[in-house]
């Protein structure tokens, strides 16, 4: 699988490609989609919740679906979600969610968004290496890469709308073509605050690649509005009056612990992306995409930042593959004859790397042992729902918290919260502290001027609701 290895199609009576350039493609993130979907559609299943996050972002689009203001009441009563992380594109989903208003419908869009990436990196692959067996197999090995599994089993995110903007603005610097680089990445900021750093760097990028001004406007465009996020919008928008993640970035902290310069997560990281792109990110100027994203996860004092899992190297992803392309490309211009000749098997190469880590990463879990049996944990969630009055208020843990999401206003018991009508805990995934013992004790804890009574028990799950 070299540059070289073009399959030059068989032209038909017209004399007309038996392809058309987007069929490879299209197929690839049909692919990538359906995997995804299928995947979710399994956690679903088996009632895996793997954090508040999917019930944050159903109950934002629910927001806004309604032409109201962002307020999530599983972050707090009275929150607005524009002061927890500046995510305005979101708002793009709402005539989707507001056809189809259900917490799953998030990640069949996330689905979506990576396979539609991943069919983009297909034809960009393709057009680089002038290969369609290479820009296949480049696309499918970016499709299911290590970073875009572990978004998938965290469930959604913002950054899933990152990824297409990404692919194509990337994409688009290693096709020298500058002018679409700079539409791709202008919208990133809007999906999350770090990304204005990010497109900083694009912008720095592209000003040094092609020796014009645009890339710096685009970089002035980057670094204002993560100002304008962090200094104006978040510290107005957020209830404590500051960016509530700004005390997590610690450069002093990061220099007075040398222990955790070199922590087993973050040495994970880089060698997984060392290994995804080959070695070849030595040599392509698009390496320096990734540092704002890696500067703030290894400079944080938060551990859970630093590994590859979670959703935390989604955004790596498409830079990697893009330094990937460019390097084979510039490494087979070299004048090292030994670097020449690697640059031949460096789709080889990073293909090997993506299919050694399938058995690893999240895909391969559905099809454990025993993993497509209907959990019991599926009939206990039925039937605690089932107890609960349509409309009612619920506080409740992380449990089944996005089951619950949909149909009622859903408050995580965490936080400092109105008495809602039905309290639900869950003992065996919910986090409720064992000390604050059975449901209705939970209940005194929390609304002691309330009365509750315990409905129903179901597998690890109680349900109390109002007395009256």
């Amino acid at each position: 699988m070299t540059a070289t290895d073009t399959a030059p199609a068989t032209p038909t009576r017209g004399g007309a490609s038996r392809f058309q350039p987007w069929a490879l493609p299209l197929a690839v993130a049909a692919v990538v989609s359906a995997l995804y979907i299928w995947y979710s559609a399994w956690q679903w299943g088996q009632i895996a919740v793997k954090s508040w996050d999917l019930s944050i972002f159903t109950q934002l689009l629910q927001q806004y679906s309604q032409f109201h203001e962002p307020i999530v009441s599983v972050k707090g009563d009275g929150y607005n979600l524009l002061g927890d992380h500046f995510h305005p594109l979101l708002a793009v989903l709402t005539p989707i969610f507001a056809i189809f208003p259900h917490a799953f419908t998030l990640l069949v869009i996330q689905a979506l968004c990576f396979g539609a990436s991943a069919g983009m990196f297909t034809a960009i692959a393709t057009r680089v290496l002038h290969s369609r067996l290479s820009g296949v197999l480049l696309g499918g090995a970016f499709g299911l890469s290590w970073g875009l599994q572990y978004a998938v089993e965290a469930q959604f995110h913002e950054i899933a709308l990152a990824v297409p903007l990404l692919t194509g603005a990337t994409g688009a610097i290693v096709e020298k073509r500058y002018k679409a680089a700079v539409f791709w990445a202008a919208p990133l900021v809007f999906v999350k605050e770090d990304l204005g750093l990010t497109v900083l760097v694009i912008g720095l990028v592209i000003a040094y690649l092609e020796r014009t001004i645009r890339g710096l406007w685009l970089a002035l465009w980057g670094v204002a509005w993560f100002a304008i996020a962090i200094f104006v919008v978040l510290p107005l928008l957020n209830p404590d009056g500051a960016w509530a993640y700004g005390s997590n970035a610690s450069p002093g902290g990061f220099l007075a612990s040398p222990e955790t310069w070199f922590a087993d997560g973050k040495i994970h990281t880089v060698l997984l992306l060392l290994a995804t792109t080959a070695g070849f990110l030595v040599f392509s100027p698009l390496t320096a995409i990734m540092l704002p994203t890696l500067a703030w996860r290894f400079l944080s004092t938060n551990h859970g930042y630093w590994g590859p899992d979670w959703h935390y190297s989604t955004v790596l992803m498409p830079i990697a593959f893009a330094v990937l392309l460019d390097g084979i490309r510039r490494a087979s211009a070299s004048d090292w004859p030994l670097l020449r000749r690697y640059a031949k098997h460096g789709v080889a190469v990073a293909v090997t790397v993506a299919v050694m880590l399938l058995p690893q990463l999240p895909l391969a879990d559905p099809l454990g042992p025993g993993a497509r049996e209907r959990p019991t944990r599926a009939d206990d969630t039925a039937a605690i729902i089932a107890n609960i009055p349509a409309g009612a208020t619920v506080e409740t843990d992380i449990g089944i918290m996005s089951y619950l999401v949909d149909d009622h206003e859903v408050f995580w018991l965490g936080n400092k919260n109105p008495a809602p009508d039905c309290l639900v805990i869950d003992r065996a995934r919910g986090g409720t502290p064992d000390e604050w013992g059975d449901v209705i004790a939970v209940a005194k804890h929390l609304h002691p001027e309330v009365k509750y009574t315990h409905v129903t028990t179901s597998g690890d799950m109680e349900l109390a609701c109002r007395v009256g």
